[in-house]
């Protein structure tokens, strides 16, 4: 199961460097060791929490393109949502 976790985090990482997206803010809470990494291109936004300690274990949280909370469970949610938002450009 961490292969996957590992893999995920690693994908995501690699296509957001390869398209672009830029690190708005990044906040940690020391006593928890929890980073929060926010990510943007174009209007496209969305969050990374990671636990400083295993940064395999980081949650992906988008946004669809109706502005609703979608939990990232792979690369292609992620893209799904991405492309979506950006078809809505006008």
């Amino acid at each position: 199961m961490e292969n996957i976790a590992t893999s995920l985090h690693s994908n995501i990482h690699n296509w957001i460097d390869a398209f672009g997206f830029r690190l708005n803010t990044s906040q940690t809470n020391r006593k928890k060791n929890i980073t929060t990494k926010h990510y943007f291109f174009e209007t496209f936004n969305f969050l990374e929490k990671s636990d400083t300690r295993h940064p395999e274990r980081s949650k992906f949280l988008c946004f669809d393109a109706y502005g609703e909370k979608m939990k990232v469970n792979s690369l292609l949610d992620l893209q799904t949502a991405f492309f979506e938002n950006i078809s809505q450009l006008k």
